[in-house]
């Protein structure tokens, strides 16, 4: 069983920052891949920022310059820097990894946080 929880997030002003955590957790060998995610009231989820283990972080282009990801292999989290947050930021985000490693030859995928709401209002 993976369990990813997500914490940080709340209400902040237009150019302001928030930041948020996700911590995986259960028999986690190793993560391929995590990712923040957010679905906005009426549309469609969106793939905010993702990175690889070993790789190069990859952003939506309506976060980049904003937003930055960063994990901690080590510890099984990844965490969110939001700055210069826009009302269009608002939005539920959630925690995903892929390619968790469970046991020998087994790995998991499509494991998702609850989500955590993020509000952007003066």
């Amino acid at each position: 069983q993976v369990k990813l929880v997500e914490s940080g997030g709340g209400l902040a002003q237009p150019g302001g920052s928030l930041s948020l955590s996700c911590a995986a957790s259960g028999n986690i060998l190793s993560i391929n891949s995590m990712a923040w995610y957010r679905r906005a009231p009426g549309k469609e989820r969106e793939k905010v920022a993702s990175l690889i283990d070993g790789g190069y972080p990859i952003y939506a282009d309506s976060v980049k310059g904003r937003f930055t990801i960063s994990r901690d292999v080590a510890k099984n989290t990844v965490d969110l820097q939001m700055n210069s947050l826009q009302p269009e930021d608002t939005a539920v985000y959630y925690c995903n990894a892929e390619g968790v490693q469970i046991g020998r030859g087994l790995f998991k995928y499509n494991n998702w946080g609850q989500g955590t709401q993020v509000t952007v209002s003066s």
